[in-house]
This record gives structure tokens, C-alpha cells and sequence, in this order.
């Protein structure tokens, strides 16, 4: 499979939106990007995924690329959900297309737009690889202690009930990077990625397993969000069904779409949140307060899951670029070995760096994600066997 040319469009389809990027597996370049928005809305002009495909198709083309002779060896899918049964890149045929169909009851509001992604896709570029790399898959291998919920072990393994978390692809990339960046062996590195932007996760790694991770059965377990709750009393759901009389989908809509940081303050964009701190606005205050609080706990809790922590490293929108909750999510830390660095943390920069005080006993990094280069590295090996 070695080439000089090839080439991985990896494809990540949401319910009104279609990113694509067509990456350099070996130089880890991408040669084009893109995102097609509001799919099925009149206005877009955009009815639904096939026209959205053919759109990012006529947008490589106007850029001069030819999916056809630029070398393409695979098309990357993101899926959300594994299930237990996929947790390698896995290259789609009809009956895999089928099982994950079947999972969208765990994610329903991810895996059914990806597999109408996938589906598309192969009916538009019929002769390349299908691969379909899962957020879920990293985290397959969690220690039983860590994966269980304490609920009737029947009921939990007749519906496939477990901790399975997500990001994964991206903690794995992260935390690959994170030890290189140090010049340590990936195998003798303890360290902990908080993966922060609408979505957020945490997970603490040992060498390349993972011990813990934030999220559960869904991406609404664990950290505070942009819109999701993170880690609530189960029993508010049946509290807010018989008090207020909401249905549990109304619930379960509530809690992804209209709690975390926007349910507080009714503002997600922590740029526009910052402005209202500043003004005096004091329900942005507790939102990011309780966002800070809740990345703290975590960090504590996988400090002791870890017993000896290498390093934490902040990645994905609010991780790389917000300094203020990089500093506030380890304020306090220093007696547990977290020494941050201000004038480094403020320093800004756009790659890889240290944000941690030379002396840190426990190094602080901020390391760019790349998930589409890692789904296209995903690809290339599932490909070569």
C-alpha cells in the first residue's frame, strides 16, 4: 500500500452536517477540508446527504481535485457508537452496514446520520474501501472495574450495558503525541487527556490502555458540556417525569440539548461566556464555575486512578485555546504535583506545548488533536491487514 501519492477522504456525517477532509496518511497533511451545514433545510439548498456528498465533491473538484485519480486508497467514516461488537476500524460491506443500523438504539442521535453517511458514500464512490473507525473503540479494553455499572448484571448484559466511552480516537492520538512530545516511551506513560470543546471527556491512560474514561453508556455521562449535563442523580429523570410531568424523551432531549454550560447561562460559546463573567452576568459566573469544579474532580479522581501521573494534557477547542480554564482546572493542585506555568499558559501558540513550571513534578501540555489524521492512519492499517 506504500505510496507517495495516497490519499484517505475521511468523512464525519452528523444529522445536518457533513465534514470531509482528504488527508495525507504519511505526512499527515490535509490537502483539502470542508463542511457542508444545514442539510434538509429549504433554504440550504442541500435536501440530504447524497446532495451534500455530491456538494463536497463539486468543492474538491473546483479546487482541482479529482477523488478518482488523486491516489484515494479509503474513505474514512467517524462512526460514534461500537457497540460491543466493533472495536477495530472495520471495513463495511452490506452486513456491517446492517449491525450498525442495529446500534443506533445506543446512539441515536450519532450513528444514524453516519450510517446514512457510509451509505451514501459507497453508492457515490462504489470501487474504494469503506472504513468505519469508532470513538467508542479505545476505550474497549477499559478494566472490567471501570467499564461495569452496579445494576442487574442480566439486564446489563442482555441490552449491552457497560461504560463505553468516546473521544477515543482522539485521547489515543493525544496521548501518543503527549509522550512523544516529552521523549518518553508511549508504554511507560501515566497521564491523563481532558479532550474539551462542546463535547468534553477525560480519560487516564497507562501506556497505551486506557484505565478510566468520563463517558458512559452515551456521550452525556462525566464532565459538564456546551449542552450536556454530564454527571446527574439518576433519579432526577424519574423526579422531573412524575413532578413535572415531562415524557423521558423530553428528559433525555433536556439533558444533551439544553443543560451544561447553556442550560446555566444560556450561552456554549465560552468566548461570548467570558464576556458575560466580565460584565457582571452572575449565572455565567456559576456555569463556568461548575464547569471548572466538575474538570477539577475528574482530574483528582484519575490522579488517584493512576497512582503516578506523567502528565495531564488539554486538547480540542476550549483545551488548546482557553487559558482560563486551563488554569482554573488545575488551581490548587500544586501539593498533588501540578505546577502551571502563567506567563507559558498565557502564551498562546498554536502546536504542541508545555504549559507546566520546569519543576512540575507532573508536566502540563496542550497538544492540538487531529482525529482525521488518526482516522486515516486507522485506515491505511486496517487496510495492510
Amino acid at each position: 500500500m506504500a505510496s507517495a501519492n495516497r490519499v484517505v477522504l475521511v468523512i464525519n456525517s452528523g444529522s445536518s452536517s457533513l465534514k470531509y477532509q482528504l488527508v495525507d496518511p504519511d505526512s499527515g497533511a490535509a490537502r483539502a477540508t470542508g463542511n457542508v451545514e444545514r442539510i434538509g433545510e429549504e433554504s440550504s439548498g442541500v435536501p440530504d446527504h447524497d446532495a451534500a456528498l455530491r456538494h463536497a465533491f463539486d468543492a474538491l473538484s473546483e479546487q482541482g481535485i479529482d477523488l478518482r485519480a488523486c491516489g484515494l486508497v479509503a474513505v474514512g467514516h467517524r462512526v460514534v457508537h461500537g457497540g460491543n461488537t466493533f472495536y477495530r476500524p472495520t471495513r463495511v460491506d452490506d452486513a456491517v452496514l446492517d449491525k450498525l443500523d442495529e446500534l443506533s438504539e445506543l446512539a441515536p442521535l450519532h450513528n444514524p446520520p453516519a450510517v446514512k453517511g457510509i451509505e451514501v458514500a459507497r453508492k457515490l464512490l462504489p470501487d474504494v474501501p469503506h472504513i468505519a473507525v469508532f470513538d467508542t473503540a479505545f476505550f474497549h479494553d477499559m478494566p472490567p472495574a471501570a467499564a461495569t455499572y452496579a445494576i442487574d448484571r442480566g439486564l446489563a448484559e442482555r441490552w449491552q450495558i457497560r461504560r463505553y466511552g468516546f473521544h477515543g480516537t482522539s485521547h489515543r492520538y493525544v496521548s501518543e503525541q503527549a509522550a512523544a512530545f516529552l521523549g518518553r516511551p508511549l508504554r511507560g506513560t501515566k497521564q491523563i487527556v481532558l479532550h474539551l470543546g462542546n463535547g468534553c471527556s477525560a480519560s487516564a491512560i497507562a501506556g497505551t490502555r486506557p484505565l478510566d474514561t468520563s463517558m458512559g453508556l452515551t456521550p452525556l455521562e462525566g464532565l459538564v458540556m456546551g449542552t450536556r449535563s454530564g454527571d446527574i442523580d439518576p433519579s432526577i429523570v424519574s423526579y422531573l417525569c412524575h413532578m413535572a410531568k415531562m415524557g423521558v424523551d423530553e428528559v433525555e432531549s433536556m439533558l444533551n440539548q439544553r443543560s451544561g454550560v447553556l442550560g446555566l447561562s444560556g450561552e456554549r460559546d465560552f468566548r461570548r461566556l467570558r464576556a458575560m463573567i466580565e460584565s457582571g452576568d452572575g449565572a455565567a459566573q456559576l456555569a463556568y464555575s461548575v464547569f471548572t469544579h466538575r474538570l477539577r474532580k475528574y482530574i483528582g479522581a484519575y490522579l488517584a486512578v493512576l497512582g503516578h501521573t506523567d502528565v495531564i494534557t488539554f486538547t480540542a477547542g476550549i483545551g488548546e485555546n482557553d487559558a482560563a480554564v486551563r488554569r482554573d482546572a488545575v488551581s490548587g493542585l500544586e501539593e498533588l504535583g501540578v505546577v502551571l506555568d502563567e506567563r507559558r499558559n498565557l502564551g498562546g501558540g498554536r502546536g504542541a506545548r508545555q504549559i507546566s513550571a520546569e519543576d512540575s513534578p507532573i508536566a502540563v501540555l496542550v497538544i492540538p488533536t487531529n482525529e482525521e489524521l488518526a482516522i486515516a492512519r486507522d485506515c491505511v492499517s486496517a487496510l495492510s491487514g
